[in-house]
Parts: structure tokens; C-alpha cells; sequence
């Protein structure tokens, strides 16, 4: 099994490694959705008809069409489609509205754009229309369709920009990052590898396959022949039956998820939550080691977690061959194609799975050091076995009267704290400090709010140094998040409490 998914990783392009998978096992189901099944091969021959509708429509190799799509069987089935014809394809989060849509739409200069018409609410092809988008096409419930024998030859190399995804644009605009097929078989093959899968699983997709996640696990399928389910809306407890039904073995998407697994679970104790899972598996954001613990212990399963980014959609990912301690304080290991080099404190990277940089070439050369490593921005140190393990993010440090002070050491700490629901501690600004230390703290349910004295003492109680204790304490309902992998929105928390 192991040799076959290396073999097939070694695909120039995903059209090729989806033909490759087809060929091997045409009749195994890939995607499970409500009582739909799609098998490997029905994959391969229905993309390539929605490949030849496209053609019809006008796109060719090297069109951009952007598609802003729930998860569904037929966005996969769209994107494959795209990849058969070798178009360049820009997704788009189904959550963004008119102002990040307008800019991603003028940025790659999109000549169709995908939309889902009217979808929870909102009418998408309406604000095509005001983003003056061109050649709009609803592909919800059907795609184009045509003749294959019409298509041109499928594309050679994998090394070509094909894919331009967007960073959140959580400071300012987005950034279109660029990437290959090759680039997104790597990432993906390194999620694959690390977790040690068969054809035996049953995966899950419950975050948007529009985020850079969606090829990496998509990859993952074609590799190891096993199928997922899509959840076009994710809500707990409501997925939890569909979970249950197709017997899924791996689930996940990142920390916000364990978390919302783990407040299921004890709502039942002693019962588990999904009986076949086995693995829940994921990244996107810092994991603390308490919740770690506490999602192992009590909804029995392997807990492991990896670091990505959509500029590098796979980095390191922890396996469940790793030690206890290094599947709880570290993000795995790095594949053999990964560079991983420490500059004063900061992670940068150079491999296969690293984006060819950015539209905007001001951008790419600020990105990238001298050796062509990518500058992440991410601070962290590698352990003696080649584990990463991150330490915070350079913009988290926060400099108080001169001294550095991690958020993501603070934060960690408080997850223990049983009045803690979630936590982001934020610098502020502060004339007689510099910055002061401010610790957003999310209710925990059914219990009382904690005071500023109830953390500081706390932390005090773990050993925590007295000049990194809070100064400030806000509790809210929610913390704000992004709407593909929940991340915790900090810029939001500095403006409202500066």
C-alpha cells in the first residue's frame, strides 16, 4: 500500500494522478455526501466531460477561472476538471463578500468565475455582478458537460502555475499566492505519508475545499484509494450522525475542531463520540498541549497535528509513530523535501511543496531570503529528532519594558485554566510599558467568569515569570474567527481593546 501511494506521488500533474488512481481501482468510492457516492473512476470520466463543457464555454490551457464554491462532489469534480484542461483556477473561500472577492477577481484577472446562485442566503451571482466579474456560471447542483473527444491534450508539467489561492487578508488585502500541481501533490503527499492510512479509512472534509486544505486532502484520497465525506455546512451536533453512518475513521480540519469535539464529547461521558474514529488529524493554527491531553484522554483517539500555511499547504505533520511528548509539544516532522532553516528565532523553508511566490512581484521578493528560502514569519526551533516545534508568530511577541514575552507560552498555560473556553492574549499599546500584556478569554460553559486575579494567579501557580503575567483581561461570548479553519482573528482583538 505504502509503495503504491509513493508511486503514484511521483504524478507530474493531479490529472495524471487522478487517471493513475483510476486505473488502479476504478470502482472504490473517493466522495461520500448525504446518500451520494462518487467512485475513482466515476471521478476521472465525469470531470473530464465537465472538462469538455468548459472547453465549449472557451476555457483553455492557461485561462484563470476563479470559483467561490461550497463542498460539494461537484466542486471537486469542477477543480479536477479545470486541472484535465491545465487552466489556471483561483478559489475562493464561500464566506468572502463583495470587497475580497472584488479584489481577487481583479487581481488574477479572471476571465469566468463559478458561483453557487443563491446559497445559505445569499445570492453569490448577484454579487458576481457587482464585482463585474466575467463569464459568470452557477455549478452547484450541474456542471458543464461536453465531448471529451474535443479536448486538447492533457498538460505535461506539473511545474507551472496553475493554482492562485488567498491568504486571509487579515491586515490588509489578500495576497494571491501562486502554486503548481506539483507543489500541492507534495504538500498533500506529506499529510498522506505521515499519518499512515490505508484504503481501509473513511475520511472527512468539513472545512471549505476552497482552502488550500482541499487539494492536500484531496491528494491524500488519489494516493492511499480510500474515500471522505463532505459536509457542505459544518455544525456540531448536527454532523455528528452523518459521521456515525459512513463510519469515518479520520476526522479533524484544526484546533477549533478538536475543540468542538471535545465539548461534544463530554456532553456524553463514556460513550464515544464517532465509535470508529481512530485518528483526528489536522493544523491551521497552535494547538495547546491541554487540549491535546484532554482530547485523547477522553474521546480515545490519536490526536495529531501539523503546520501549514497557504503558502506551503503541508510543512511538518506529526505521526501516529511519534512519541507521546512530541505528538503533544511539537508539529511533526518535516518530509524528506523539506528545508527547514532557523534564522535568529524565525522558521523558513525551502521544498517542492513551497509556492512559486506571489502575483505581486514586490511581494515575492520580500518573501524569499537570498537562498530561496521562504521567510514564514513563524518563530520556532527544531528538536534533536527533526521535530518542529513553534513558538509563536514574530508579530505575537510582545515587548514589554524591553523584555520579549511569547503570547502562545501564555496562552497555553490558560488552556488549563478550567473557566478558560479559549484564549488569545494580544499585546497592547501602552505609553508606560511599550505594550501591555491583554488576555481575551472565551466563557468556558456552565462555569463563572474568571477575574484578571483569578488568571494572574493562576499563572503565577504554573511558574510563569511575574512580567509576563496579564494586565488586562476581556471575556467574551465568542472570540472572532476566520470562517475556513476558525483561526482566531487577533488583528480584531487589538483594535477593539487599544
Amino acid at each position: 500500500m505504502e509503495e503504491t501511494a509513493h508511486a503514484l506521488g511521483s504524478a507530474r500533474t493531479l490529472w495524471e494522478l487522478v487517471e493513475r488512481r483510476a486505473a488502479l481501482t476504478p470502482h472504490r468510492p473517493v466522495l461520500l455526501q448525504d446518500e451520494r457516492v462518487l467512485t475513482f473512476g466515476e471521478l476521472r470520466t465525469r470531470a473530464e466531460r465537465t472538462a469538455a463543457g468548459l472547453y465549449a464555454k472557451g476555457v483553455r490551457p492557461g485561462t484563470v477561472v476563479a470559483w467561490q464554491l461550497p463542498t460539494r462532489i461537484e466542486t471537486v469534480l469542477l477543480t479536477v476538471a479545470l486541472a484535465r484542461l491545465g487552466a489556471v483556477q483561483s478559489p475562493v473561500i464561500p464566506f468572502y463578500r463583495d470587497r475580497e472577492v472584488g479584489f481577487a477577481l481583479r487581481e488574477s484577472r479572471a476571465a469566468y468565475f463559478a458561483v453557487p446562485g443563491e446559497w445559505r442566503g445569499f445570492d453569490h451571482t448577484a454579487m458576481a455582478r457587482r464585482a463585474g466579474a466575467r463569464g459568470v456560471f452557477e455549478a452547484y447542483a450541474s456542471l458543464p458537460d461536453g465531448d471529451p473527444s474535443a479536448l486538447p491534450a492533457p498538460p505535461a508539467s506539473g511545474t507551472d502555475v496553475r493554482w492562485i489561492y488567498w491568504t486571509s487578508g487579515t491586515t490588509s488585502d489578500p495576497k494571491g499566492v501562486l502554486h503548481t500541481d506539483r507543489s500541492l501533490i507534495a504538500g498533500g503527499s506529506c499529510l498522506a505519508h505521515a499519518l499512515r492510512l490505508s484504503e481501509d479509512d473513511i475520511g472527512s472534509i468539513a472545512f471549505p475545499f476552497a482552502h488550500i486544505g482541499g487539494p492536500d486532502y484531496l491528494v491524500m484520497l488519489l494516493l492511499y484509494g480510500f474515500p471522505a465525506v463532505l459536509f457542505e455546512k459544518f455544525a456540531l451536533p448536527e454532523a455528528l450522525e452523518e459521521y456515525r453512518r459512513h463510519g469515518v475513521t479520520i476526522a479533524g480540519g484544526s484546533t477549533a475542531f478538536y475543540a468542538m469535539f471535545l465539548a461534544e464529547q463530554r456532553k456524553r461521558p463514556g460513550r464515544k463520540l464517532i465509535p470508529t474514529l481512530r485518528l483526528l488529524a489536522g493544523g491551521g493554527a497552535p494547538k495547546p498541549p491541554e487540549l491535546h491531553r484532554a482530547v485523547v484522554r477522553e474521546m480515545d483517539c490519536v490526536l495529531t497535528h501539523g503546520y501549514g500555511m497557504t503558502e506551503v499547504p503541508m510543512i511538518t505533520m506529526g505521526s501516529p509513530d511519534d512519541s507521546e511528548d512530541d505528538l503533544v509539544r511539537t508539529e511533526g516532522r518535516p518530509p524528506a523535501g523539506m528545508e527547514i532553516r532557523i534564522v535568529d528565532g524565525e522558521v523558513r523553508l525551502r521544498g517542492e511543496a513551497v509556492c512559486q511566490g506571489y502575483l505581486d512581484p514586490a511581494a515575492t521578493a520580500a518573501a524569499f531570503d537570498a537562498d530561496g528560502f521562504l521567510i514564514t514569519g513563524d518563530l520556532g526551533r527544531l528538536t534533536g529528532s527533526g521535530h518542529l516545534v513553534l513558538t509563536g508568530r514574530a508579530k505575537d511577541v510582545i515587548i514589554r519594558k524591553g523584555e520579549n514575552i511569547s503570547a502562545k507560552e501564555i496562552e497555553d498555560l490558560l488552556h488549563g485554566h478550567p473557566a478558560v473556553g479559549d484564549v488569545a492574549v494580544v499585546g497592547l499599546p501602552d505609553e508606560a510599558r511599550g505594550e501591555r500584556v491583554c488576555a481575551v478569554v472565551e466563557r468556558a460553559p456552565g462555569v463563572t467568569d474568571p477575574t484578571l486575579a483569578d488568571i494572574t494567579a493562576f499563572l503565577r501557580g504554573t511558574g510563569l515569570a511575574p512580567h509576563k503575567l496579564p494586565e488586562q483581561l476581556e471575556v467574551v461570548d465568542t472570540l472572532p474567527r476566520n470562517e475556513a479553519l476558525r483561526k482566531v482573528l487577533k488583528y480584531k482583538l487589538r483594535e477593539t481593546y487599544a
